[in-house]
């Protein structure tokens, strides 16, 4: 695995705190109506997204497909964080022209194939795109992630059997933050081991700490190595926790603020920061400088959304119909 230095620990909390502000100042405009529909923050998570890209191979490669808890993943993945504000916002200036909003963010250039709003609609989808990459022999790998409520679709298990079938250059990722919308892991199923599903399709699996980026790029490297030498996919069980509800209007009834409270003791970001402040790998005055970078590159986000227009309606249909001498609306 590509070794973890100073340079890692330094990035790694520019980035998480960057996610963790950017939805932030998400939340904010939300209340105040500037975002409208649903929104899903990915808060206490980003570790996950971290130790990821830390041995994805960027610039279209490997790809990455998920839920619509998608709003840090482009970000990561190299997607102007504006454009995604702006799109958040439905400005014509976002990553979809304004036209996929929260839960439809998408980029092809960059190796983001989208959050999906249908529950568990993602994962045949990321098996489809692994399948591309070993047809046409890219050696791409494709990160496929999902929910622990996902889990229990069953396209999965579908799924599951073909990507083993065919050796699928895939990892399936359950993001299990514990709750799904709002209901427990235990109150789901019989069994609380999510991973041990793959057992049934003599897939490698397992479970991973999701709130430390080391563990994950660890368990991420030995998966993708695995589908690089055409040994097909991994099931991963990153165990994380979301401090935020389901989305922005889940009353969460179903937990304690005592029980969010201890999760925050091993915050992934302020675990990371621990690690640079043990270590002397920037001093606290360095370390204000790069939270003052980071409120400043969120504020120049919201001014970009906030000044960005509205699509025109023509572009509606031009979206829309594809075929230009439709009859019924005219085309551009």
């Amino acid at each position: 695995m590509k070794e973890i230095t100073k340079e890692t620990y330094i990035n790694w909390y520019k980035d998480m705190l960057f996610w963790r502000k950017f939805e932030d100042k998400l939340a904010a405009v939300y209340i105040q109506q500037k975002v409208r529909g649903f929104l899903h923050l990915y808060n206490g998570q980003e570790a996950i997204l971290a130790g990821c890209l830390h041995v994805m191979e960027l610039g279209g490669k490997d790809k990455m497909i998920t839920a619509y808890r998608n709003h840090v993943q482009p970000i990561g993945m190299g997607v102007d964080p504006k454009k995604v504000m702006a799109e958040l916002y439905g400005k014509v200036t976002g990553t979809s022209k304004g036209m996929g909003g929260s839960m439809h963010i998408f980029s092809k250039e960059h190796g983001f194939y989208g959050g999906h709003g249908i529950v568990g609609g993602q994962i045949p989808l990321g098996a489809g795109m692994a399948f591309g990459d070993k047809y046409h022999n890219t050696g791409g790998v494709t990160i496929c992630c999902f929910g622990d409520g996902a889990a229990r679709q069953g396209s999965l298990h579908e799924t599951f059997n073909m990507a083993m079938l065919w050796k699928l250059p895939v990892v399936f990722i359950v993001e299990n933050n514990g709750y799904a919308m709002g209901t427990s892991v235990e109150r789901t199923a019989n069994h609380q081991e999510i991973w041990k599903l793959g057992l049934g399709y003599e897939m490698p699996c397992g479970p991973v700490d999701g709130m430390d980026p080391i563990k994950v790029a660890e368990a991420m490297d030995e998966a993708m190595e695995r589908a690089r030498r055409g040994d097909g996919p991994t099931f991963l069980e990153m165990k994380t926790y979301r401090y935020r509800g389901h989305s922005m209007s889940d009353a969460q009834h179903y937990r304690t603020k005592d029980e969010v409270a201890e999760y925050k003791k091993i915050d992934p970001i302020t675990q990371v920061l621990d690690v640079i402040k043990k270590e002397n790998y920037l001093t606290e005055e360095e370390i204000k400088a790069i939270d003052k970078d980071v409120k400043a590159k969120v504020l120049e986000c919201e001014k970009y959304a906030e000044d960005s227009p509205y699509p025109d309606k023509q572009q509606l249909y031009d979206m829309v119909y594809e075929q230009e001498n439709y009859p019924f609306v005219k085309h551009k």
